[in-house]
C-alpha cells in the first residue's frame, strides 16, 4: 500500500479547492513518461487508483487543524523554540573531544553523572549547558508577573560585563531624579534614542530598554529640526506625586540588583561501606582543560614523575602545585563516618572549607557536636581556616575521614546517651552502593 501511494505522488499531482470538493486531476504537470530498467513504459494509475487517492487526500483535509496561538503564546513559544535551540547548540560546542588515544568513559562507571545546578527562579535542576538557557527563558517569562523585576533581572544578568552595567544604571537613575526633580518640564521626560551617550552607555545594555518601558515610557516618532525623516523619543507621560514616589522605588530596585546565578547542586548521596571508597572516575565538566590540554595530559604527568627526582626549590614547587590545581572546575568530596558509610558531594574547587563543613553538618542528624575532618596523610583540616579546597589539594576527588571530638563523645557515653544514626533519613533512604 505505501508504494502504491508513491507511485501515485510521483506520476500524478491532483487539485482541490477545499475539503469534501471533487478532485480533478493536473495533466498539466504530469511529467513525459521514462523507461525503467526493463525498457517498459510506466503507465497512468488506473481510475480506481486515483479515486482512492482522491478519498485519502480527503480525508487529511478533514483532520482538526493545530490550535492557532494568540499573539502572546505566539511570542512565548517562539522565545522558547529559540532558547531550547541555543541551549542544544551550547550542549554541541560543549562537547569535550576525547584525548588522543584515550577511552570514552562508560557512565555507568563514573562515581557522578555530572556537574548539576538548581535554578534559583524555578528550583529546575540544570546541566552546565542548560543553565544559562534556562535562567534567560525564567527572566523573560517572569515579564508576566512584573516587568520591572524581570528588566532589573536582564540588566544585571545578561550584560557580562559589570563596569557597562554599573554605568547605565547610573544613567538610568539620573534620568529619574531629574523627572523627580522637575516633574513639569517636558525635556528630562524625553529621551532621544538617537542621543550619542544613550546609543553608547545605555542602549547597548541589554534590558535597559525593557527596564524603561517597565517605567512608563512610549516609543514615539518626532519630527526633528534640519532634518526629513523622523526619529524615534522615548516619552514619559506628567506623573502625578505617587508615580514619582513609585519611581523612586523602581530606581532602587534597579540600583540593588543582583545577576541571577544558578546554585551548584551539591547532590549529596549516601554510600555504603565499600572498598572503592579511594576510587574516582570523573565526568568531563570536572576539568578546565581544552581539547589540546587533554591530549598532553598524559606526557605531562610524565614529566612531573621526572621533576620530582630533581632537586626543586620550594617556591618552584608551590608553582607547580598551584598550576595543578588550576586545572580543575570541581571537585567531588567522600566522608567516610564511623560507622563505616560514605557522603559524596559536589563542589567548586575555589570552595572555602567552611562551605564543606556547612554542608555536612546539614547532612548530619547531630551536627551541632564537633568533630574533625581528616585529609589523606592525616591533616587535619580548619573548620574556621579561609583556605579554599583546591588550596588545600583537596581536588579533583578526595576520600576524607571523619572523627567525632573525643571529650564531647565521652561525655554523652557518660551521661548514657547512645549514639543514634549519623545521617539525616532522607539521605539514608536514598544510600546506594559503589560499583
Amino acid at each position: 500500500m505505501k508504494k502504491f501511494f508513491e507511485d501515485l505522488k510521483k506520476d500524478v499531482k491532483f487539485k482541490t479547492a477545499g475539503p469534501g470538493k471533487k478532485l480533478t486531476e493536473d495533466t498539466s504537470t504530469i511529467p513525459e513518461p521514462v523507461q525503467s530498467r526493463g525498457n517498459r513504459p510506466r503507465h497512468a494509475p488506473t481510475e480506481g487508483a486515483q479515486r482512492a487517492g482522491a478519498a485519502a487526500l480527503a480525508r487529511i483535509e478533514q483532520q482538526p487543524r493545530p490550535k492557532v496561538h494568540t499573539s502572546h503564546d505566539a511570542i512565548r513559544n517562539q522565545v522558547k523554540r529559540e532558547l531550547e535551540a541555543e541551549a542544544a547548540s551550547l550542549a554541541e560546542k560543549e562537547k569535550p573531544a576525547p584525548a588522543e588515544g584515550s577511552q570514552v568513559k562508560d557512565p555507568s562507571s563514573l562515581s557522578v553523572s555530572g556537574v548539576y545546578f538548581t535554578c534559583p527562579l524555578t528550583g529546575a535542576t540544570l546541566t552546565k549547558s542548560e543553565r544559562d538557557v534556562h535562567i534567560k527563558e525564567a527572566i523573560f517569562m517572569r515579564f508576566e508577573e512584573d516587568a520591572v523585576e524581570a528588566s532589573v533581572m536582564m540588566i544585571h544578568t545578561f550584560n557580562k560585563d559589570r563596569d557597562k552595567v554599573k554605568t547605565a544604571v547610573d544613567i538610568i537613575s539620573k534620568y529619574v531624579d531629574n523627572i523627580c526633580k522637575n516633574p513639569s518640564e517636558e525635556k528630562y521626560r524625553k529621551i532621544k534614542l538617537s542621543n550619542k551617550v544613550f546609543q553608547e552607555k545605555v542602549r547597548c545594555v541589554e534590558g535597559s530598554r525593557e527596564f524603561l518601558e517597565a517605567l512608563g515610557f512610549i516609543s514615539t516618532m518626532f519630527p526633528v529640526e534640519t532634518q526629513e525623516e523622523e526619529e524615534e523619543f522615548f516619552v514619559l507621560p506628567e506623573q502625578s506625586p505617587d508615580d514619582l514616589e513609585l519611581m523612586k522605588e523602581r530606581r532602587d530596585r534597579l540600583q540593588r540588583g543582583e545577576p541571577v546565578r544558578a546554585q551548584l547542586d551539591r547532590q549529596p548521596q549516601a554510600l555504603r561501606p565499600s572498598p572503592n571508597a579511594q576510587r574516582f572516575e570523573l565526568p568531563p565538566e570536572f576539568y578546565n582543560l581544552s581539547a589540546e590540554e587533554l591530549k598532553k595530559e598524559q606526557q605531562q604527568r610524565s614529566d612531573l614523575v621526572e621533576k620530582n627526582s630533581m632537586l626543586r626549590t620550594k617556591v618552584m614547587r608551590e608553582k607547580d602545585e598551584a598550576r595543578e590545581r588550576r586545572k580543575y572546575n570541581y571537585t567531588l568530596i567522600r566522608i567516610r563516618l564511623p560507622d563505616g558509610n560514605l557522603l559524596q558531594g559536589t563542589f567548586y574547587a575555589w570552595d572555602r572549607l567552611t562551605v564543606l563543613y556547612s554542608f555536612l553538618r546539614e547532612s548530619l542528624v547531630d551536627g551541632w557536636q564537633p568533630f574533625e575532618l581528616i585529609a589523606p596523610g592525616g591533616q587535619k583540616l580548619q573548620e574556621s581556616g579561609e583556605l579554599a579546597l583546591a588550596e588545600c589539594n583537596l581536588v579533583p576527588a578526595v576520600l576524607l575521614s571523619f572523627a567525632w571530638d573525643v571529650a564531647v563523645q565521652a561525655d554523652i557515653a557518660a551521661a548514657g546517651g547512645k549514639s543514634p544514626a549519623l545521617l539525616k533519613p532522607e539521605l539514608l533512604e536514598n544510600i546506594r552502593t559503589l560499583s
